[in-house]
């Protein structure tokens, strides 16, 4: 493992990645698994194999990289065995200086893996004092749905889920200072109300009776997927700079979305009507109520004062360009043309027309959206509402790079205001914008090349396998081992 941690290094080095050894995501993802007796978590990954929707990567001594199992339902092969081709070919650049290993792969957007609290914490206090705990020998899980995975003394678990009763407005103003802790449902358990992450299970499944060793894209504060950096998404900048101008060049000061239904199946007996993109739409281009605003101070020592109460007629056409692109998908056929009718459906967008918006909305879909690279490259400033805390999270700084939303969107037009101004400008910041912009491409082309990618692969493999060995204490790098 030693001479693999140095091709490792080599490869960083050669490449310039440029935080070559920060990797506390890849630690706490992993750190719960070292509690678990290693033969038993072998027996764990074997099981999951023959779990239907799923696929193993893998490599042996003499192989390369490839997928060596996979279970799908019938038909379904080649719709969900894509998302295998980019991330193989990711590993392929450094294949030769991996350990031999096999990885179990969700095809699906959002994260499976439910955690039950005592089970992680008892998996945690053994991982911490470097001992595990066989299988058999774990906590029983507390099978209360989604608040398992929530500490008893968290909000969450005080709180409890009745999504028969939607919370109500938030009655204070706040903006996000930690975006990570902001995506905790456990913290702020309205957020089970808002998501089709949460909506689409009720008041949730039953926790896992162990931790699963399962890889995805994403993951929430409350599951135990491992997290990817995953390719899917990834562009190079390639396009035209006339398809992405300067920011001084930008002429629609608007919010842009466009995106499709998704998020959750919409249907008569599904709660998709609190989803997070159907709610996104109509709030923002609701015309009758009002909205309170925070107007932006003309000068920075001046003190922001109340909400002034704003008709929506007035603020959201001015305010927002937000609206579903194509046709409705992911419905039944009369919930279909429901929505077809109830929301606002636009024309597609090309690149082009996309990049004359200086403030452009990121959010999640079916698990976390897969435009953020993108967006984040191209000049203008990238308002972000999500709950899954991607593999980068630790890379990047929300009001430097991007800025963060509610999950509600209580905080959306006050954010937008803040940079714009109110309706003749006054009291913007748009200094500030075009700051946050310019550091959101910078950072996207220094920390989001395809080498980060690779290299943070790279790493998660070689952790990973420490983890899967029978012999952990030899696979592990030390000072006596030099």
């Amino acid at each position: 493992m030693l001479i693999r941690a140095i091709y490792r290094w080599s490869y960083v080095s050669k490449h310039n990645v440029q935080l070559p050894d920060e990797y506390d995501s890849i630690y706490h993802d992993l750190e719960p698994f070292w509690g678990i007796e290693p033969r038993d978590l072998l027996v764990i990954r074997e099981e999951l194999e023959s779990k239907v929707d799923s696929y193993t990567i893998g490599r042996n001594s003499s192989s390369t990289i490839s997928v060596v199992h996979y279970a799908f339902q019938a038909g379904k092969y080649d719709q969900l065995i894509k998302g295998s081709e980019k991330i193989i070919d990711l590993l392929r650049d450094v294949e030769e200086f991996l350990p031999p290993f096999r990885a179990v792969f969700s095809p699906h957007d959002g994260p499976n893996r439910l955690s039950d609290y005592g089970v992680k914490s008892a998996l945690l206090q053994a991982a911490s004092s470097q001992t595990s705990i066989e299988r058999d020998s774990l906590p029983k899980i507390n099978s209360v749905g989604w608040i398992s995975a929530c500490s008893p003394t968290s909000p969450a678990r005080r709180k409890g889920v009745n999504l028969d009763m939607p919370p109500p407005r938030p009655s204070k103003k706040s903006f996000i200072y930690d975006h990570r802790l902001s995506m905790d449902p456990c913290l702020k358990p309205d957020h089970f109300h808002h998501h089709g992450q949460f909506l689409s299970h009720n008041s949730g499944p039953s926790p896992q009776h162990a931790m699963i060793p399962e890889f995805s894209s994403c993951s929430t504060a409350i599951h135990h997927n491992i997290r990817i950096p995953t390719p899917y998404g990834w562009v190079e900048d390639i396009y035209p700079r006339s398809d992405d101008p300067e920011w001084d060049d930008k002429i629609d000061e608007r919010l842009l979305w466009r995106g499709s239904n998704t998020g959750i199946f919409h249907a008569q007996h599904i709660r998709w009507r609190r989803s997070h993109r159907i709610f996104l739409v109509e709030y923002t281009n609701e015309l009758n109520g009002t909205v309170d605003l925070l107007l932006p101070s003309k000068s920075r020592k001046e003190k922001v004062g109340k909400p002034k109460r704003i008709r929506g007629a007035h603020i959201n056409p001015a305010m927002m360009d937000i609206g579903f692109a194509g046709r409705p998908i992911s419905c039944s056929s009369p919930t279909c043309e429901l929505i077809e009718k109830k929301f606002p459906w636009r024309a597609r967008q090309s690149v082009r027309e996309a990049g004359n918006y200086k403030y452009v909305l990121d959010v999640d879909g079916n698990g976390w959206s897969g435009r953020f690279k993108r967006l984040i490259t191209s000049n203008s400033v990238i308002f972000k509402s999500t709950i899954y805390p991607e593999w980068y999270m630790d890379r990047i700084a929300p009001w430097v790079h991007y800025v963060p939303v509610q999950l509600d969107l209580s905080d959306l037009h006050d954010a937008l205001a803040f940079f714009r101004g109110d309706g003749n400008g006054d009291g913007a910041h748009e200094d500030l914008a075009r700051n946050i912009a310019n550091a959101g491409r910078q950072w996207s082309k220094t920390f989001w090349r395809r080498e980060d990618l690779v290299a943070y692969f790279f790493r998660l493999i070689l952790e990973y396998s420490r983890l899967m060995s029978l012999d952990r204490k030899a696979m592990s790098y030390s000072e006596k081992s030099t």
